[in-house]
């Protein structure tokens, strides 16, 4: 956890973004460290737990990091949470809650509130567009003899 508190207070004293840092460990061996990066690369996606997933799986050369621990200062957000499911981490430790989290202005508790209630399209316009085209892909997926699942 130490080396993802250092991560925080590094992104977040340079302005590159908010104070979040995670560390992916294998084997008691760091894999990965990075921290929030919204702010310097423009991309809402560059939390410090999708940062350190990416750099890990490159590293790792796969997707699939269920050998592995995350250390992150903050409980992840829904992106972020979602993303540990993909990679399949087996173990997360966090320092602090998503409430304290929404208390210095970050809207993790209101993703998570819209998620478990439903979504309902509030605050985003949504249309099913080329529903058949679409599964036209679901069925050739399906059918595909050398598809890898992941």
């Amino acid at each position: 956890m130490e080396i993802a508190i250092e991560q925080a207070r590094l992104g977040m004293r340079n302005n590159l973004g908010g104070p979040f840092g995670a560390v992916i460990v294998k084997d008691e061996t760091v894999i990965s460290r990075a921290h929030n990066r919204v702010l310097d690369s423009n991309d809402p996606t560059a939390h410090a737990e999708i940062m350190a997933i990416r750099i890990a799986s490159s590293k790792l050369g796969t997707f699939d990091l269920s050998e592995c621990e995350i250390y992150t200062t903050s409980y992840p957000c829904p992106m972020c949470m979602s993303a540990l499911y993909w990679a399949r981490i087996k173990t997360l430790y966090y320092g602090t809650t998503t409430t304290e989290v929404e208390k210095i202005g970050f809207d993790d508790g209101q993703i998570y509130r819209a998620l478990c209630k439903g979504h309902n399209g509030k605050g985003m316009n949504m249309e099913k567009l080329d529903s058949k085209i679409c599964q036209q892909l679901l069925s050739e997926w399906e059918e595909k003899e050398d598809k890898y699942m992941y």
